[in-house]
């Protein structure tokens, strides 16, 4: 099968912020599928803030991206060659397809997609993100009626499905988001009771006094996307037997500025006095749960109860400046690459 395909490869590592210059566009020809694998046509690529991770040759909780491999990611398509059991070429599927146009994964790795809802809502609100959101809220949030949650990255698609899960769940729900339009679309579309732009302060004490007076009762429940000054100006602020499910810290990415009440024997202070719950959510750690979040969020999306925003960038060769933008909180939502 010769067919023209694209992809995008780690040409060099960051040395700190990511930059154009770390990726390369290739042509290539891709393989034909072996015994139970299937060649799927990529139309919808995700990009998320876990990818600048994968960039450093360090050891975590995933391999890294080896120099000149293509970049890991998920992606939505059509099968167009099968030889793995239960795929027919048309199928509509979802697997770790990789910045590419054109992916061979073995069967049991690729999952088929109702094609009643858009491809692109696997990569988000009903894809790792959600399911994310899903698991920090109920897993490690544990919320009940009545409290206070606070999340950062309020607007992208763990954010919002937090925010949205926590108010329907009776808690009162206060964002935190980077600019006057995503504090609107925080309230108007994902319908937080209160939004605050970190942009909007000098001083991590002035954001700290505006995040206090949206959470006059304290904070319950801070879902961790950020770090940086958003962590600094909530952690005073959060109330005995708190829970901080973390799922990210992009503020850190690129390089951690540790001074401040979040260095580590204040930190660790608060913590013991406050008896708080800190909790690493890795939702390799979950999948198991995936199909009940399905069943309960899916219908929620499909009756539009839960509301879901992406920003979509055009074409493959226009992904990493996407996901630059992505990083320093440019994206309006979810950010996917169509192709």
């Amino acid at each position: 099968m010769t067919m023209a395909a694209q992809r995008i490869v780690l040409a060099s590592r960051p040395e700190g912020e990511a930059e154009l210059e770390n990726f390369r566009l290739e042509t290539f020809e891709p393989p034909a599928p072996g015994d139970g694998e299937v060649l799927i046509e990529v139309s919808h690529l995700s990009l998320d803030p876990y990818m600048r991770g994968r960039m450093n040759a360090v050891k975590s909780y995933a391999p890294y991206v080896e120099l000149d491999a293509v970049m890991t990611g998920q992606g939505v398509g059509h099968v167009v060659a099968s030889r793995a059991e239960g795929f027919a070429e048309g199928d509509l599927v979802t697997g770790m397809t990789g910045w590419q146009s054109h992916a061979v994964l073995p069967g049991a790795e690729v999952r088929k997609l109702d094609d009643s809802l858009p491809p692109s809502a696997a990569l988000g609100v009903l894809g790792m993100p959600g399911f994310t959101g899903w698991v920090g809220l109920n897993t490690f949030g544990r919320p009940k009626p009545g409290e206070t949650l606070v999340v950062a990255a309020a607007t992208g698609p763990v954010g919002s499905m937090v925010g949205q899960l926590a108010k329907r769940a009776g808690l009162r729900t206060v964002a935190i988001a980077g600019g006057a339009e995503k504090c609107r679309i925080a309230q108007e579309t994902f319908g937080f009771d209160a939004a605050i732009d970190h942009r909007a302060f000098d001083t991590v004490k002035d954001l700290r006094a505006a995040i206090a007076a949206a959470a006059p009762d304290g904070i319950d429940i801070y879902v961790e996307n950020v770090g940086g000054d958003v962590l600094r100006a909530v952690l005073p602020l959060l109330n005995d037997h708190a829970r901080v499910p973390v799922i990210g810290t992009i503020a850190w990415y690129s390089g951690a500025d540790l001074s401040g009440p979040d260095t580590l024997p204040n930190l660790w202070r608060q913590v013991l006095v406050k008896r708080l719950s800190i909790n690493g959510l890795i939702i390799f750690d979950h999948w198991g749960d995936y199909p009940a979040f399905l069943e309960e969020v899916g219908p929620l999306v499909a009756s539009g109860e839960i509301a879901s925003l992406e920003d979509v960038a055009e074409g493959l060769e226009n992904a990493p400046e996407a996901f630059l933008r992505m990083l320093k909180g440019g994206n309006m939502g979810k950010q996917v690459v169509k192709l």
